[in-house]
């Protein structure tokens, strides 16, 4: 450069610099609206002559998780090890992958679509909650990722990239990831833009080879989780949202737990298991449900323990008003969760902002729970698991003794006939002595020979579907399809009867919702459950129509031995 080009640069630089001077002393002396016009003609200005365009892209949107978020997160860490200099390297407690992200205010040059260069960089500001100290670890960050493109590349490639990255993401995600059992996080007061689940990786065992249960009931719920599991167009086509119920009851120690976690290992899906103690509200329900993935098991375990229930028959507790037990559920409040919320979890408005989602609820006491629970649309399925049968033990005795046959198990189907012992008595009993499977056998005889009958046991109670629908408001012959056109009969309701469980293994019911009527003298499951007397005399209607599902197109009560 020559001296008059020398000369005329640093002309024009203290030229600038002068105008900018006198810009920001005028600045001083302008009223704020005016002010506030000029500093944004000035950014006007800039964004101008600036060749390149920015895409923020932050970690929620709305009421939820900024799924695009995500896509990119799984897009950068397969790129991130080889390109990026400040990384951050993690890895989950049993977890069997690594996993790769950017720094905070780290960018990365990526070119590998189009041959067009773009830069991400992500960006974590911590923000500090009320009482918590600094030096102390936030409870709060905020997070976003920017995507960084030249304008004259915006048109040609941006929705396509976007979709390349998507798309890679869920290959990324498919080959890489663990499935996760997620909790909720202990705090009744958590924002939606602050996570409402903490994860580890999903490593439970159980498969439906390995569960302790007769071999037919087996194959009929792998059935109907495949059959839905391809039901995509049969609820877009019925307007259903796409999920269902299961109901898994019966005496403790008999296999719900193994069940889920089969159930979960069967279909490859996540488990959100929801602690409804550690929520506060309704409110708070619908935000954990809101942030839950597709394609995830919803569990509730012992929710007769979890939540105050009340089942319509509880309008008596007039008259035990002073017992200890009403007392002490006056005084222990454990959740604010009512049976309204916990419907709209399950079967109303807010259950539909996912799909493909198996929802399911345990319980060792089901008279505990209010019939509205228990209705097609919100539990479809109910299976009861309970006392150890021979079936079962042949599937124990694989698996603790790796024994198919042995002279002892003729002894043991008998002995085992009546006998009121559950799956995981028995698989205790065999791993007492699994090195000598002979002593095994002989210490389980023994203790079948002390354990009480089926009879001596409190029954395990059962509601048939008529009994469910009647006091949920409505009656609907679950085995039997509606007559066409006889919309107009009416069936004489009956007073609540418990059936009692004589030795079943498993018993499964499987149910559709029916276009119901409601009975006058019957209130509305899905309002709020107020205090109503049965009325024996009172007539309900029942529809004719019944939605068939792609599982199921009839309830069927299924009794396996």
């Amino acid at each position: 450069m020559n001296a008059v080009g020398a000369s005329v640069l640093w002309s024009t630089f203290w030229a600038g610099g002068s105008v900018l001077g006198a810009l920001s002393f005028l600045l001083r002396f302008l009223p704020d609206q005016y002010g506030s016009m000029f500093s944004a003609w000035v950014r006007k200005c800039m964004q101008y002559f600036n060749s390149y365009i920015l895409f923020e892209i932050p970690e929620f949107y709305g009421a939820g998780k900024n799924e695009i978020y995500d896509y990119v997160e799984s897009y950068l860490s397969s790129n991130t090890a080889i390109a990026a200099e400040h990384i951050s390297l993690c890895r989950a407690k049993n977890a069997t992958h690594n996993t790769f992200s950017l720094g905070n205010h780290e960018t990365l040059e990526d070119s590998s679509f189009m041959s067009t260069k773009v830069w991400w960089t992500h960006e974590i500001h911590q923000r500090m909650q009320p009482g918590i100290q600094w030096g102390s670890e936030p409870n709060d960050e905020k997070r976003k990722y920017f995507l960084k493109i030249r304008k004259a590349d915006k048109t040609r490639m941006l929705e396509p990239y976007v979709q390349h990255v998507i798309d890679t993401a869920k290959l990324v995600k498919e080959r890489t990831r663990d499935r996760n059992l997620y909790t909720n996080v202990k705090d009744s007061s958590f924002s939606f833009r602050m996570k409402a689940w903490e994860s580890v990786p999903f490593k439970h065992p159980s498969t439906f080879e390995t569960l302790a249960m007769d071999p037919d009931m087996k194959d009929d719920i792998k059935e109907d989780l495949l059959e839905f599991t391809k039901g995509r167009e049969f609820y877009e086509k019925a307007g259903k949202p796409w999920k269902r119920g299961y109901l898994l009851y019966g005496p403790p120690g008999t296999g719900k737990s193994s069940m889920i976690a089969a159930i979960a290992n069967f279909l490859k899906y996540d488990i959100y298991d929801v602690e409804l103690t550690e929520v506060s509200s309704n409110s708070d329900l619908r935000k954990l449900l809101i942030q839950t993935s597709d394609r995830s098991v919803i569990v509730i375990e012992d929710i007769d323990c979890s939540v105050e229930l009340a089942e319509r028959a509880k309008a008596k507790k007039v008259e035990n008003k002073d017992s200890p037990e009403a007392t002490q559920n006056k005084t222990d409040e454990k959740s604010k969760v009512t049976l309204s919320g916990l419907l709209n979890f399950t079967d109303r408005l807010w259950s539909c902002c996912g799909s493909e989602r198996i929802i399911i609820f345990t319980t060792n006491y089901i008279e505990k729970l209010d019939p509205a629970l228990l209705r097609a649309g919100r539990m479809d399925k109910h299976i009861l698991m309970s006392w150890c049968k021979f079936s079962a033990f042949r599937t124990l005795a694989r698996n603790n003794l790796g024994l198919e046959w042995h002279d002892l198990f003729p002894q043991i189907e008998e002995a085992m006939e009546d006998k009121a012992i559950t799956p995981a008595d028995v698989s205790e009993f065999l791993l007492k002595k699994k090195r000598n499977p002979t002593a095994a056998l002989e210490g389980l005889l023994e203790a079948l020979a002390k354990a009480p009958s089926v009879s001596e046991k409190p029954p395990v109670k059962t509601l048939d579907f008529d009994e469910i629908n009647l006091l949920a408001g409505t009656i609907v012959d679950a085995n039997t399809p509606p007559a066409a056109e006889d919309t107009d009969s009416a069936s004489e309701t009956s007073s609540s009867k418990v059936e009692q469980d004589t030795g079943k293994d498993v018993t499964s019911c499987d149910v559709n919702e029916p276009k119901i009527e409601s009975s006058p003298a019957a209130e509305d499951a899905d309002s709020e459950v107020q205090p109503v007397e049965q009325d024996t005399n009172k007539d309900i209607t029942s529809s004719s129509d019944a939605n068939e599902s792609p599982a199921n197109a009839h309830g069927s009560n299924v009794s396996v031995t």
